[in-house]
C-alpha cells in the first residue's frame, strides 16, 4: 500500500511541480528515454504530454516486481527475499538507468585486479589480472535476505550455479611445490557458488524519500568445484609441462583454490558493491521496507538531507 501511495505522490509531483523541483530529484538527473519532452506552446502539446506521461506510468507499473514489506512483521525475511529477487530479476533483464552506469550484468567487465598470497605453506603467489570478463551473475538466486532492525545492514545468501572469470594474467610464485612464472590468458570456472554477503548501509533522504547508501560489502564463499586453465605458463617454454601443470591444479583444485581465493573474493565483493550502490541509488528504500525510519529517527542526529 505504501509503495502504491509513494508512486502516486511521485507521479503527481512530476506533473504538478515546477521544473526547478523536478531537477532536485537527483535519482533522475538525466531524462529517462521513456519520457518524451514537450513544449506547452506547441500545437501538439496535449498529445505529446499524453505520450510522455503514459511512458512514465508504464515504467512505474513495471516496478510492481518490488514487493513492499514491513520489518516488524513475522514474515519479513521471506517477503524481503522475494522483493529483492524481483528487483534483481528486473536489473538482469535490463533497467536503462542502471545499464548506463554499470553496463550489462552478464557478462560484465572489470579492468584490473592485483593480489598477493604469502601467508601459507601451500601458496606464495603474486598476480595481476587485467581485462576481466565475468559471467554467471545473470543466473544469481537470492536464497535469503535479512535486514537488521538496528542499523538496516543486510545479510544475504546468494547462489550462482556457475561463475566464470576470463582475463589476462601475470603471475609469479608457487603453489604446493610447483613454481609459477608466466603471463597469458586464464579462465577460472566455479560450480555451485554460494555467497554469504554482509552489506553495510546508511540511510539518507533524497527527493522526499528514504534511500539505502551501500557503503561496504564483505563476502564468504562456499564452492562446489573449481576449474582453471592458464596458458603460457612458464612463458611458453614447454607446452607439455604447461598442460600437465594445469591438469595437476584441476586434480588438486582445493589447494589451487586457496591460491586464487583472494582474487575470487575481491572480484565478487567489488562486483556486488558497485551493482548494489547503483541499484539502491535508483529505487527508494521505502518501496522495499514500508516502515523504514528516516535518518533522523534512526541515527538520532541531524544528517544531511538531499531534497
Amino acid at each position: 500500500m505504501l509503495k502504491s501511495l509513494n508512486i502516486r505522490v511521485l507521479v503527481i509531483g512530476l506533473l504538478c511541480t515546477s521544473p526547478a523541483y523536478v531537477k532536485t530529484l537527483e535519482y533522475y538527473t538525466e531524462k529517462p528515454s521513456y519520457i518524451e519532452s514537450c513544449r506547452i506552446n506547441e500545437p501538439d502539446f496535449t498529445n505529446c504530454s499524453t505520450r510522455s506521461i503514459q511512458g512514465f506510468l508504464n515504467a512505474v507499473i513495471e516496478a510492481s516486481y518490488i514487493e513492499s514489506c514491513r520489518i516488524n512483521e513475522p514474515d519479513f525475511t521471506n517477503c524481503s527475499t522475494r522483493s529483492i529477487q524481483g528487483f534483481l530479476n528486473a536489473v538482469i533483464e535490463g533497467i536503462p538507468e542502471i545499464e548506463e552506469s554499470f553496463g550489462p550484468i552478464d557478462p560484465m567487465k572489470q579492468d584490473q585486479l592485483s593480489f598477493k598470497q604469502e601467508n601459507s605453506d601451500i601458496v606464495s603467489i603474486s598476480a595481476n589480472i587485467t581485462n576481466l570478463v565475468i559471467r554467471g551473475f545473470g543466473k544469481m538466486v537470492l536464497k535469503e535476505s535479512k535486514v537488521s532492525k538496528k542499523d538496516f545492514s543486510w545479510q544475504d545468501h546468494i547462489y550462482i550455479p556457475k561463475m566464470r572469470i576470463d582475463g589476462n594474467y601475470k603471475m609469479l610464485g608457487r603453489v604446493l611445490i610447483i613454481p609459477l612464472h608466466g603471463s597469458g590468458t586464464l579462465f577460472i570456472e566455479i560450480d555451485e557458488l554460494n555467497i554469504f554477503m554482509n552489506a553495510t548501509t546508511r540511510i539518507y533522504e533524497k527527493g522526499g524519500y528514504t534511500f539505502f547508501s551501500v557503503i561496504a560489502v564483505s563476502v564468504k564463499l562456499d564452492v562446489g568445484r573449481v576449474w582453471t586453465y592458464m596458458d603460457n605458463l612458464f612463458n611458453g617454454h614447454s607446452k607439455d609441462v604447461e598442460r600437465s601443470t594445469n591438469e595437476f591444479f584441476n586434480e588438486n583444485w582445493r589447494e589451487f583454490y586457496e591460491a586464487l581465493h583472494p582474487l575470487i573474493v575481491e572480484t565478487v565483493e567489488r562486483t556486488l558493491l558497485d551493482l548494489l550502490k547503483k541499484m539502491f541509488n535508483l529505487m527508494p528504500a521505502n518501496f522495499f521496507v514500508e516502515d523504514i525510519p528516516n535518518s533522523l529517527a534512526l541515527y538520532g542526529l541531524k544528517t544531511r538531507l538531499i531534497v
